[in-house]
């Protein structure tokens, strides 16, 4: 009979808990650079995107990225491109087991330059580790969004 060690412990979980709940209560306050603390340098950022469309000039924010300026560059952008005032965004689940954690909802936001008002949903990937997110993929309805940045 084999045994099956987990890989996880509670204080991985729970570290890694806090520092997620750190992130999104950062990210609800807007501050790009205590945002970007958090993140370590050289994390896994990924998006999914077509390749072929990173960091078009309609949505500069969705493009790879790697490093803690990488990351308040980010949410500086995003901020840039929408209408805060109508900002809002819906946390449904935070599950998190050991070093990883994944976060859904639903993104409500107005494009700046359109004035169009989309409703996204997402599925966030974060790995934590040393304290700092190491992983950052984002899994989101990028049609809602691309449809919403097109004239």
């Amino acid at each position: 009979m084999s045994t099956v060690t987990p890989a996880t412990t509670p204080a991985t979980t729970d570290t890694t808990r806090a520092v997620v709940d750190e992130l999104l209560r950062r990210i609800a306050d807007g501050d790009p650079e205590r945002i970007a603390e958090l993140y370590a340098d050289g994390a896994d950022w990924a998006l999914d995107w077509p390749a072929e469309d990173l960091g078009r000039a309609k949505t500069p924010w969705i493009r790879e990225r790697s490093s803690r300026a990488d990351a308040a560059a980010h949410y500086r952008e995003i901020g840039a491109h929408h209408v805060p005032e109508e900002a809002d965004t819906r946390i449904e689940r935070v599950l998190v087991d050991g070093a990883d954690a994944v976060v859904t909802g639903e993104l409500r936001l107005t494009a700046r330059p359109t004035g169009r008002r989309y409703r996204a949903r997402f599925a966030l990937h974060l790995t934590v580790e040393d304290g700092l997110v190491t992983r950052h993929h984002v899994y989101e309805d990028s049609l809602a969004v691309a449809r919403a940045f097109t004239a």
